[in-house]
């Protein structure tokens, strides 16, 4: 599980600061996926990279299984995020010379010693969550063969290679099409499911929301209305 609690953020702005989050709090709860939202500028990347623990908070907390990720150093927040945060970025930035496969075996070697899996097991974990993106049958081709969606696809299963409890995605959909864009929201939903994933979903696109259990809209870094009650 993944909770902010009255997190704060700033960056300098000459001779004065930049307001980006402005106490904001939030819980995204197992096998749920929690939409935030708002316009251009209002804080909606600043505060899954504080999720994410690749900025440092003013103020406030981001709790993560019951460790307080905003007080880590860089090299335990290094291994936290190798241990339990998968991150989507908005362009999958896959490795050019590398298969599908191999896009997500390479995370095996990126993890703890202790937590690293043998070849047998890395390759079968692969091989599973491509089925599961639906590109079992594209695992040998390299990115250049590959649609944005596909791409997308399997930038999603190298996020959960290495079987984290939080999910962080940012804006997913962007540079596709609304229907591709529907399907890769549905992908996200359901392996949140599967996975019980606590997932954080930046997104500009307000159609996909009624897909998600709750919603955060901020503007100019503040929380402007209520979470949504979970989805029946």
């Amino acid at each position: 599980m993944i909770t902010v609690e009255s997190i704060t953020l700033t960056f300098p702005d000459g001779n004065s600061r930049i307001t980006a989050v402005d106490d904001v709090s939030l819980t995204a709860r197992p096998g749920t996926v929690t939409s935030i939202t708002g316009p251009s500028g209002s804080g909606k990347s600043s505060l899954l990279a504080v999720s994410a623990t690749l900025v440092r908070p003013d103020s406030g907390r981001v709790m993560i299984d019951g460790i307080d990720a905003s007080g880590l150093d860089p090299r335990a927040a290094t291994d936290l995020r190798r241990r339990s945060i998968g991150i989507v970025f908005q362009h999958s930035n896959l490795i050019p010379s590398l298969t599908a496969h191999e896009q997500l075996t390479v995370m095996n070697e990126l993890g703890e010693p202790r937590g690293r899996r043998g070849r047998r097991s890395s390759r079968d974990r692969a091989h599973a969550l491509l089925d599961a993106v639906g590109m079992a049958d594209h695992r040998h081709k390299r990115p250049h063969q590959l649609s944005g969606g596909q791409r997308q696809r399997i930038n999603i299963a190298r996020a959960l290679m290495n079987e984290p409890s939080v999910l962080l995605v940012d804006e997913p959909t962007s540079a596709l099409d609304q229907e591709r864009g529907a399907s890769i929201i549905d992908l996200i939903v359901r392996l949140t499911s599967e996975q019980r994933t606590s997932t954080l979903l930046v997104t500009h696109d307000l159609v996909h929301l009624p897909r998600t259990h709750g919603v955060v809209n901020l503007v100019d870094g503040r929380v402007v209305e209520p979470a949504a009650a979970p989805r029946r």
